[in-house]
This record gives structure tokens, sequence and C-alpha cells, in this order.
């Protein structure tokens, strides 16, 4: 078994440059894609139940499977919940065996952001686990904008909440499908300066590929959540699959043919975070 926390995980990082992947799972077909990658590489991966796959998917269901996948390999893999909404959501994952809760407080007013997201903290520190929060609302491609993070409010944030990372909102957007975008690397750095805790970006897709590596290599980002363009590789491996023979009717020989094209996917973005070889 080589479940982790996401402490496990980020603190190396955040001392070695390099940031780990919070892949985002929608299935079984990606995530074994995703652990086969990280087992490829010889690196850590984060497997991510967000709102979407967990709306198709029962939390102790996938709890169960990302256990399953981290006893399949012997590289590091953490089980996390990525945006849990309430107390009894982060808390059904602890008890379906997640290793690590992120607790979505970032639409909330700061005071009452820091105490949500210090009691899932509390209650993931008594189990053993590893909590996540955001500060800074992210938002969305088309659709809600976002509210850059405040450096000092980040700082009182990461004091007084407990969390073992802190995601941020620094030019960061959900489902964005270019990576014509770009960070905020002032704002990044004056966070930096008045925190230590490993820094998270949401909506990783979105932010050009070499903006991603030199800020993996160079800054407390030590986690990129990459989503999109995973599901873009998905998407286009499912549509030539079921598109090359019109009567071919079963799931499992044509799913299988996504494996391939979405592992070579994960494995360049664990690549491009530099967290190939290190463990």
């Amino acid at each position: 078994m080589t479940l982790a926390t996401l402490s496990d995980v980020l603190q190396p990082a955040l001392k070695g440059g390099y940031a780990v992947p919070g892949l985002v799972c929608l299935g079984w077909e990606d995530m074994r894609a995703y652990v086969m990658a990280a087992q490829a590489e010889r690196a850590p991966v984060i497997l991510q139940a967000g709102p979407s796959c967990r709306a198709h998917t029962p939390l102790p269901v996938l709890g169960a499977m990302f256990r399953n996948l981290a006893a399949s390999v012997d590289v590091p893999v953490v089980a996390h919940l990525d945006h849990g909404y309430t107390l009894d959501e982060c808390r059904e994952a602890l008890e379906a065996g997640f290793t690590s809760l992120m607790y979505d407080g970032s639409r909330k007013p700061l005071a009452q952001n820091i105490n949500e997201t210090a009691q899932v903290a509390a209650m993931a520190h008594a189990a053993g686990i590893s909590c996540e929060g955001e500060i800074g609302f992210v938002g969305y491609s088309g659709g809600e904008g976002s509210a850059g993070t405040d450096p000092e409010e980040a700082a009182i944030f990461a004091r007084d909440s407990g969390v073992d990372a802190m995601a941020i909102s620094v030019g960061n957007v959900h489902l964005q499908t270019d990576h014509e975008g770009g960070l905020d690397e002032a704002r990044i750095r004056a966070i930096e300066a008045l925190t230590q805790v490993p820094l998270v970006i949401h909506g990783g897709s979105g932010v050009p590929y070499a903006q991603r590596a030199a800020l993996a290599a160079g800054s407390n980002i030590a986690k990129f959540n990459i989503g999109t363009e995973l599901r873009m590789a998905f998407g286009a491996a499912l549509r030539a699959a079921v598109n090359a023979d019109a009567a071919r009717f079963d799931r499992v020989t044509i799913l299988s043919e996504t494996h391939d094209p979405v592992m070579e996917a994960a494995r360049a973005v664990i690549r491009g975070l530099g967290a190939s070889g290190r463990v």
C-alpha cells in the first residue's frame, strides 16, 4: 500500500523544487491511467474526486477505488477530496478512506472561511490525514469570475485555519481549454512573502506550460490541479474509438482504447511539473 497524505507529498515537493499534480478523476478509466502514469514516471500523484465525480459515483466507492489503485503501485498516491463544501461531506470522505480533505469556503467571508476550514483541518489531523483550504475564489471559464487572493488575508488564513496546503486565486480559472492565460506572479510572490504553507493552483490546465514548469521549480506552489486538458485527451480518444467502427457496442473494448492516450497525457503533466523520478 502506497497511500499517502497530502503533506507526505507536498512537503518534499516544496523543498525539492517541483510540484505534484492533482489529477481530476471522473471514472475508473482515467484514475487508473493516472496511477499507471505515476508509476511509469516514478512520481507521486494526487487522485482528486471533485463535485462532478461525486455526483456520478458515491464517496465510499471512490475511496475504495483510490485505495485499490494505491495498493497496485509503489509510488505515493493521495486520495483527495476536491471542493468539499460541508463538514458532513468531508467527514464522509474521511470515513471512506480518503487521506486528504479540501474544504472550499472561498465564497464566504474570511472569518467564516477560517472557522469552517479550521474545523475540517482539526478533524483531518485527528485522523492523521491532511487538509487543503482555499482563500480567494477561483472562477470558471465562461462563468463566474475569480476573486484574487489578498496576500494579507492569505497570511491570516494560513495562520489561523491550520491547513496543510492553501489554494489561491492569482489569475487561474477552472475549465479553461487553452493555455493563453497566465498567473499573476507578483501576487504569488506577495503571498509567498507572508506565508510558508505549500500553495495550490486550481484550474492549472489553463496555465501556460512554461509558466507551470517555472513556478513548480521556483515558487512555493507545490500542487497544480489538472483536469480539463486530461478530459480533453480522454474525449478525443473516446471519439476516435467510437468512430473507428460504428458497429462496435462493447463499452469495455471501446473504453480500453482511452487508456494509453490518457496515460501519456498524464505522464506529460508529471514531467512538466518536474515530479518525475522523485520516488
